[in-house]
């Protein structure tokens, strides 16, 4: 366990709070442009390194919601809120505690299995499948499965792939991703689980089994199985809790012909109409499914942890810039090459640390916005966003009063800040925000560039998008072909959701740094503004607007 950074400021700093402050009482957070003197990118890297360290160490085993180890990096980001001169704005001083019900999968006591011609042929949980116990499970499931393509529905655009399919009684088998012609926000907020899950049982169907696209996954299936065993969570408040489908599955693409014998196609047929952007078919499949699910089921509470610095504007200050990032990652786990802790490290230690020294350079450069910033270190992203759905439900400032949402999941400064990478960035005028403060910062502004990943709907931003708060969310960017791709994409395949996500990684810390200064650049622009942010015109999502 390292200890907790030392906040003294060196001159460099000190150099840059003071120009900063000047700029900003002008009415400007462009800062960069006017200063003489860079900030001391390496000092500051280290006091972001130093947080890290703290909470990814093995210490705290994978801050799992819920956990011991969780609760003590709370009482840390508590502390280094408090340091940094932010107000509590929890309902426990800086917390916001959350009641969670947990079911863990009893993996000796359940099976599946597939019976077909009068034959039944058992399958491996972890080679072959694995159960998912994010609803409510039933103790035991027989039914007939039917491919159904995408299993996907656009009211919007009149698409119903699942308009001519007999799913009464029956299990929806199908291929992870959308249709190509189908918009990206449309095609990514109908593959949530919830929307694709309210399409299915509204055609009748009583459980989902999921074939990911191998092309589209994050994490290949050897390392994606070993999650198999970690808990399931939703949250305890009724009112935002919605029943799942009595069954589910993730098949194994390697694996999934056994699901389709007999049924005239293959799994590498169907990728290979994927991969050309052509219409998959429907069909029954020549399986009847039997499974057993055992889930031991406890309760757990786990806070977020909230501060606020209070605006300078006798009317603004009760409008309010969230700046978030998830606490938790997913615990311990089933060891990968000897480790059994999964730090999260990046994941997302890093943003975590970004919230805690925003908020220090404010403080010590003085700065008061006219609205008001809200730091939000949530809990439970990694269980479904619920810490950032409890809290847009039921925030401790007023819900309507939150303008905008900047979350940090992740943000991977594994190389020089040369180009950033923005999901939400043409949805709304927080993509011209982030526009111009880049400018000033010699950072080239990137749109997601890889939309089927679904990276917007996948981490707390929607949470506040779905109340209808213009978000955005980052990544560090990078040109295809160059080495900085290749860093990115083996970070992804081999340390994403790893024990290897840990304190011996390469990690540029100076551009982190760099980071979390124009990110203090956006948020006090945003904040400084005469008018709140909208939503585009174009966008799907404004729909969400209140």
């Amino acid at each position: 366990m390292s200890a907790p950074p030392n906040h003294r400021q060196t001159l460099s700093n000190a150099l840059f709070c003071c120009s900063l402050a000047i700029v900003l009482c002008a009415g400007t957070v462009l800062a960069h442009t006017t200063q003489s003197t860079e900030p001391d990118w390496n000092a500051e890297g280290n006091a972001w390194w130093a947080h890290v360290q703290f909470l990814a160490s093995d210490d705290l085993r994978g801050r799992d919601t819920g956990s011991d180890g969780y609760r003590r990096a709370a009482e840390y980001v508590a502390k280094q809120f408090a340091d940094a001169g932010l107000q509590p704005a929890g309902t426990n001083g800086f917390l916001q505690p959350i009641d969670f019900e947990v079911r863990r999968l009893d993996e000796s006591s359940s099976s599946l299995s597939l019976e077909r011609a009068g034959k039944t042929e058992a399958l491996k949980l972890g080679p072959d499948a694995t159960l998912r116990v994010s609803g409510d499970p039933a103790p035991s499931t027989k039914a007939q499965a039917v491919f159904v393509g995408y299993g996907f529905a656009v009211p919007e655009l009149g698409y119903n792939e699942l308009a001519d399919v007999d799913l009464h009684g029956k299990i929806a088998v199908y291929l992870s991703g959308g249709p190509a012609n189908i918009p990206g926000p449309l095609k990514a907020h109908y593959q949530s689980s919830e929307q694709r899950w309210a399409a299915l049982q509204k055609a009748g169907a009583i459980g989902i089994a999921t074939i990911g696209n191998p092309k589209n996954s994050d994490i290949p299936w050897e390392r994606a199985s070993q999650a198999r065993l970690q808990p399931s969570m939703s949250l305890a408040d009724p009112k935002l809790r919605s029943a799942g489908p009595h069954f589910s599955t993730s098949i194994n693409p390697a694996q999934a012909d056994k699901w389709f014998a007999d049924s005239g196609h293959t799994i590498a047929e169907l990728l290979a109409i994927a991969d050309k952007n052509e219409l998959l078919p429907k069909f029954p499949l020549k399986v009847t499914v039997h499974a057993t699910v055992a889930v031991v089921r406890t309760k757990v509470s786990s806070p977020n942890v909230i501060g606020v610095l209070l605006g300078s504007d006798l009317k603004l200050k009760n409008e309010y810039v969230v700046i978030s990032a998830h606490l938790d990652h997913v615990g311990v786990g089933l060891p990968i090459n000897g480790d059994t802790i999964y730090n999260g490290a990046m994941d997302n230690a890093s943003g975590v640390a970004s919230l805690i020294e925003v908020a220090r350079h404010l403080k010590a450069a003085g700065i008061h916005p006219r609205r008001s910033i809200l730091f939000a270190a949530v809990t439970a992203e990694e269980k479904g966003d619920l810490g950032s759905e409890y809290f847009a439900h039921h925030p401790t400032v007023p819900q309507r009063q939150i303008v905008a949402d900047l979350n940090m999941d992740m943000f991977l400064p594994l190389f020089r800040l040369q180009y950033l990478e923005v999901q939400g960035l043409d949805e709304s005028t927080l993509g011209d925000d982030v526009r111009a403060v880049a400018e000033t910062q010699s950072v080239i502004i990137q749109a997601d560039k890889e939309p089927d990943r679904n990276r917007f709907i996948r981490s707390d931003q929607y949470s506040f998008v779905k109340v209808g708060v213009p978000a955005l969310a980052f990544k560090f960017g990078w040109i295809k072909g160059t080495p900085e791709e290749t860093t990115f994409q083996d970070w992804i395949r081999t340390r994403y959701h790893a024990p290897s996500d840990d304190l011996d990684q390469p990690v540029d810390t100076p551009a982190a740094a760099h980071f979390d200064h124009l990110l203090l650049l956006l948020a006090t622009r945003v904040a400084d503004a005469d008018t709140r942010p909208t939503w585009k015109p174009t966008s799907f999502f404004k729909r969400f607007a209140q």
